[in-house]
C-alpha cells in the first residue's frame, strides 16, 4: 500500500496534517448516488477535506474529491456542496466520534503505507459527535538532523480525465 495524502486540520491557529478520516463514517451511512474514486494510489479514499475546530466543535470546511456517477462515466471533480448542498461554506461534523491524529515535527520513520509513518510527535483529539472533548500529545522520538519536517508525500500524480 502507498502512503496516503493527508487531509488538513486547522486547530488553534495552526494548519496540521490530519491522518484520520472523519468523513468515512458519514459516507458509509449516507445514501449518495455516486461514489468517490481514487485519482491516484496516494489517495484511495478519493477526496481531501479541510477541517477546522471552532470553539470545541469540529467542522468540515472544504472538500475536493473525484467521483463517478456510474461505471461508464468519466471521473469529475466535486466540492463540499456535492455532499452538503445546504452547507457549501462548512458543516458541523456531528456524525464523527473517534480520535483525530495529527503528526507534528520531523520524520522519525517512513512507512510506505497508509498513515503509518512516525513523526516526532502526534497530537490526538478525542471527539464525540463532533465535539472535541480533549487533546493529548505523544512524543515518539527524535528525528535525525536532516529529516524532513511535517507530514508530506514525496509526490502524487493524478492521471486521467476530469482532472
Amino acid at each position: 500500500m502507498t502512503a496516503q495524502a493527508s487531509e488538513k486540520l486547522i486547530y488553534k491557529g495552526e494548519t496540521l496534517s490530519l491522518c484520520s478520516q472523519p468523513l468515512g463514517h458519514f459516507l458509509e451511512m449516507a445514501a449518495i448516488p455516486w461514489r468517490f474514486v481514487a485519482p491516484s494510489t496516494a489517495l484511495w479514499r478519493g477526496y481531501v477535506g479541510t477541517w477546522c475546530v471552532e470553539g470545541d466543535r469540529l467542522y468540515l470546511a472544504k472538500l475536493g474529491g473525484w467521483v463517478k456517477e456510474h461505471e461508464l462515466a468519466d471521473r469529475k471533480q466535486v466540492g463540499l456542496d456535492a455532499l452538503f448542498p445546504d452547507y457549501p461554506d462548512g458543516v458541523f461534523a456531528h456524525w464523527f466520534t473517534g480520535e483525530l491524529r495529527c503528526p507534528r515535527g520531523a520524520l522519525v520513520e517512513y512507512v510506505h503505507g497508509g498513515f503509518l509513518s512516525t513523526y516526532e510527535e502526534d497530537l490526538f483529539l478525542r471527539v464525540q459527535r463532533g465535539i472535541v472533548l480533549d487533546e493529548r500529545v505523544i512524543r515518539n522520538g527524535i528525528a535525525i538532523p536532516a529529516a524532513p519536517e511535517g507530514y508530506s508525500l514525496a509526490a502524487m500524480t493524478i492521471v486521467g480525465k476530469g482532472n
